[in-house]
């Protein structure tokens, strides 16, 4: 199961000076636009539990923060961490934009389409697409928007989205540059 903290108490944990271990699972691209200033970057379609166990080294049995944009991803990776054997790890409730507007310190950079924008477009995109083929061509063309609702259907019932790990991988969410890491 895993567990979870509220902005509130984070920003309070935060305010105590303690020393805080936590992990931003949204891609390089989202994480250079805005992130907790004391985040380190690990893109969630390349989290690797395994490394993040060994580097943690002695801190096995401090807690870890697993952040992201609202929470979803966030406690994806929480899951996953947790099923790799990692026993102290805890999703931030709301995500980074919570934590901005809750006045954690956040570092701003290069404003991107975010993830789930890029999903949205692409998505309306291809059913309005299918749409028109439809109409105007070939009525097989439907299958184009019933297959984008059948797979809105099953990311919204796993809370899981292929496309949005798709795009995550593609050369424009990628950064190479030093503003991409902490």
């Amino acid at each position: 199961m895993t567990r979870s903290i509220s902005v509130t108490d984070f920003r309070n944990l935060v305010a105590t000076g303690k020393q805080i271990e936590l992990i931003d699972v949204r891609t390089s691209v989202e994480f250079r636009e805005v992130r907790v200033d004391f985040a380190r970057n690990e893109p969630l379609d390349r989290l690797d539990p395994k490394k993040i166990l060994t580097a943690r080294n002695g801190a096995a049995n401090e807690p870890l923060y697993v952040i992201c944009r609202s929470g979803a991803r966030g406690k994806q990776a929480c899951e996953k961490l947790v099923a790799a054997g990692l026993t102290h790890v805890i999703n931030i409730e709301g995500g980074t934009m919570a934590c901005a507007a809750a006045g954690i310190p956040v570092v701003r950079g290069k404003k991107t389409i975010p993830l789930h924008c890029q999903v949205q477009i692409i998505t309306g995109l291809l059913v309005t697409l299918g749409s028109i083929l439809a109409v105007s061509f070939n009525p097989y063309w439907i299958s184009i928007p019933i297959l984008m609702g059948a797979g809105l259907m099953f990311s919204g019932i796993t809370n899981t989205c292929a496309m949005g790990t798709g795009l995550a991988r593609m050369p424009w969410n990628q950064c190479k540059d030093a503003s991409c890491s902490a």
